[in-house]
């Protein structure tokens, strides 16, 4: 009899299913549930770039592109990054268009990890990068950030993480789950730890259009990073374009080539349609973009006071769209109370040890809903909460 416990790598056969997406099939058995779950923008593409990808299809641009994606777009993605942050980089040979940052990410990991390699993940973190880096048998060692130090990596926990084994360190600022943000006064600080080092930095500055009150800065803009860093970024959460797929990784030469070399035997090349839209986007779509980071910091300061009242411990974000408030006063965990919550008043949020134990107390919960939702779904978490703390 065929064995199928035999068959996946450990690595594969032992990774956890996302905590993101856990409760989202109850949900589907309760019609008027709210889910403030998904990082999704409730805004629909732009119409302009919706247009651009369907002109693309009727002028018969249904064949691939080059494998790094078409130079147009690189052309446009490296003069956003001059004009947004004073970055410079060849669209030649510094810049790959992916599918989505999700893939570019994945490249990273697999280009320069392996086996006895240690990458340190700044914790609470995206969901995806531990189960990545621990495929290529590398080991994941997370950097614990705190409410109190706004979620930032300090240069002393980034300091005692490194030993002769640590080949990456995994930066994602503004931050999913917390909304922290790190400035350049702060980037300048882990700069300063990694001088004389070998460590790559990989930094998903997926959600850089989307900072509140200041312009954000990308750690490769510091004075002796953009040598090893290679900066993830892409069009679903600045653009509304999740569904587009559409993502880019930028870096030195040197670093980009192995980052090439997997894309073109895995994927070939982004879809071709998606990259007539993101040049539409990065030309003209910026407007649209400034509008959508408006309504976010309206939905942001609302959703904070709202939850400060009713008791919440919390962290005033900075950055993306989502809060993540300690649940501690009202459950065991942030587990209990998502699915206590689910239950007793159908409103779905994410447990934040989704993004790693250090969150397990908290949980995530996205402002990426109209104001209208979330104010109905305040109602609901306010009689929840009333018979508790």
């Amino acid at each position: 009899m065929f064995d199928y416990s035999k068959v996946a790598p450990p690595a594969v056969a032992n990774m956890k299913p996302s905590g993101i997406r856990k409760y989202f099939g109850i949900m589907e058995t309760m019609p008027n549930a709210i889910s403030l779950g998904v990082g999704e923008p409730d805004f629909i593409t732009p119409k302009h770039i919706m247009d651009a990808g369907i002109a693309s299809l009727y002028a018969d641009k249904t064949q691939y592109t080059a494998n790094n994606g078409l130079i147009k777009l690189r052309t446009e993605i490296a003069q956003y990054m001059e004009n947004s942050y004073k970055l410079s980089y060849d669209p030649e040979g510094e810049i790959l268009v992916t599918v989505g940052g999700s893939e570019a990410i994945d490249l990273c990991l697999r280009a320069f990890l392996t086996v006895g390699d240690e990458v340190l993940i700044p914790e609470p973190s995206y969901v995806c990068y531990a189960p990545l880096s621990e495929i290529t048998g590398a080991k994941a060692v997370p950097i614990v950030t705190v409410k109190e130090n706004s979620f930032k990596v300090t240069p002393e926990a980034l300091q005692a993480a490194i030993t002769p084994n640590t080949k990456m360190l995994i930066l994602s600022y503004p931050n999913n789950p917390t909304g922290g943000v790190m400035k350049k006064e702060e980037l300048e600080a882990i700069a300063k730890v990694l001088e004389g080092t070998n460590i790559v930095v990989v930094s998903d500055e997926i959600y850089a259009e989307l900072s509140y009150g200041f312009k954000h800065t990308s750690v490769a803009s510091v004075p002796g990073m953009k040598e090893r860093t290679i900066v993830v970024s892409g069009f679903s959460k600045a653009f509304a374009m999740t569904g587009w797929r559409l993502g880019y990784c930028c870096g030195p030469r040197e670093l980009m080539r192995y980052v090439a070399q997997i894309h073109q035997y895995a994927i070939m090349c982004a879809s071709t349609p998606s990259q007539y839209a993101g040049i539409e986007a990065l030309q003209n779509g910026l407007p649209d973009t400034r509008f959508m980071c408006e309504q976010y910091d309206e939905r942001r300061r609302y959703l904070y006071r709202a939850l400060v009242d009713l008791g919440f411990d919390c962290f005033e974000p900075e950055g993306a769209f989502y809060i993540f408030p300690d649940v501690s006063r009202f459950a065991k965990d942030g587990g209990d109370f998502v699915e206590t919550l689910l239950k007793e008043q159908q409103v779905a949020v994410v447990p934040g040890d989704a993004f790693g134990e250090s969150g397990k107390n908290h949980v995530r919960i996205s402002y990426a809903y109209s104001l209208e939702v979330l104010k109905r779904a305040m109602g609901r978490i306010e009689k929840f909460v009333s018979t508790r703390g």
